[in-house]
């Protein structure tokens, strides 16, 4: 068993990593702002500090000690590169949790494996999905100089409880509150597009599977949602797991969406406008990984818990989404009749 430290323990996925790395017998630190409360067991140490501040990170080393770090929330190459100062020579080593959007979109072919195009300077969707390139970039690099032994993992569309669920105009929780009242749902394109959904107790596991693991030295791994499934079905699925009627979708060309909602539609442009899916083959043959929530179980048990914490939203208090859907309505008639 190893000490590990967690830099982000609280968040969504690293919650989850967490709670299972103690379950597997591993000592374990967090490291975090100090601004969430914790769900996690009584045994983890915690230290707070900011993880821009290099002093505070080599201070963790020299402190801590750690055999591995686990990296939730290293998002530039800049982060990257005070990681390896601090840790470089400390550790045996770094599990960083990078992103699918790593990748070009859309992909050559699908499903995408690890060894897959990545993003360029000039062949990018997003700033995010290129700087955690370049991260994964700076943490191979220091896995070549012997620095010590790097692993990356590359989550996509992760959900569970403590957040809220995805959708086309962002992950607000009045989407949940539309569904259960039957008001209709808007969905990009012809919602054939590829997604796959994976909830963090999933993802966890691939995190916990590669630590001390030296099968994943030097390796990238993919750990995605099993169900290949298009965005029509996963409003249904949605709708069935939280027992809501059968959603009415109403289908809007991609790029008007983003006309008419800019402020709505980010995670559209930069993730899920690309039909996607990605191999987890890799993950499941050297770090155990394992795809067990299904989506309808997921979407209960996160719903249940916004509904615990009273955060879902009254679906009337976004109007927008019903006068899109209205004008939507209006303007396809309008064009079939100009044109019978």
């Amino acid at each position: 068993m190893s000490d590990v430290l967690v830099i982000g323990g609280t968040g969504l996925i690293s919650t989850g990593v967490v709670r299972q790395l103690v379950a597997a017998g591993h000592d374990v630190t967090a490291f975090t702002r100090g601004e969430r409360d914790t769900e996690v067991p009584p045994s983890v140490a915690h230290e707070t500090g900011d993880r821009n501040d290099d002093a505070r990170l080599a201070d963790l080393a020299a402190d801590v000690a750690p055999d591995v770090v686990v990296d939730m929330v290293c998002f530039t190459p800049e982060q990257a590169e005070a990681a390896v100062r601090a840790f470089g020579s400390e550790i045996s080593q770094y599990v960083f949790c990078s992103t699918v959007d790593v990748y070009a979109r859309p992909p050559e072919r699908n499903p995408v494996t690890e060894d897959a195009q990545r993003h360029d300077a000039d062949h990018h969707v997003s700033d995010y999905g290129l700087n955690k390139t370049r991260a994964e970039d700076v943490f191979m690099d220091a896995h070549g100089d012997g620095a010590f032994a790097a692993t990356i993992l590359r989550p996509w569309d992760t959900y569970g409880e403590g957040v809220s669920l995805n959708h086309t105009l962002g992950n607000d929780t009045y989407y949940v509150d539309r569904l259960r009242a039957g008001k209709p749902i808007v969905v990009h394109g012809d919602g054939a597009g590829l997604m796959s959904a994976c909830h963090r107790d999933d993802v966890a596991r691939g995190f916990v599977g590669a630590v001390g693991n030296e099968a994943a030295y030097g390796e990238a791994y993919n750990v995605t949602g099993d169900e290949c499934i298009t965005w029509n079905q996963y409003h249904r699925r949605v709708a069935a797991g939280i027992g809501a009627p059968e959603p009415e979708l109403v289908h809007v060309p991609t790029d008007v969406l983003f006309e008419v909602a800019p402020d709505r539609t980010e995670m559209l442009r930069n993730h899920f406008q690309f039909s996607a899916v990605y191999d987890n083959t890799k993950a499941k043959r050297d770090l155990g990984f394992a795809y067990t929530v299904s989506l309808e179980e997921g979407a209960r048990r996160t719903v249940e818990r916004l509904d615990e914490e009273g955060r879902i939203e009254d679906w009337e208090s976004r109007p927008f989404d019903d006068r899109l859907v209205e004008a939507w309505r209006d303007a396809t008639t309008d064009v079939l009749e100009g044109l019978a």
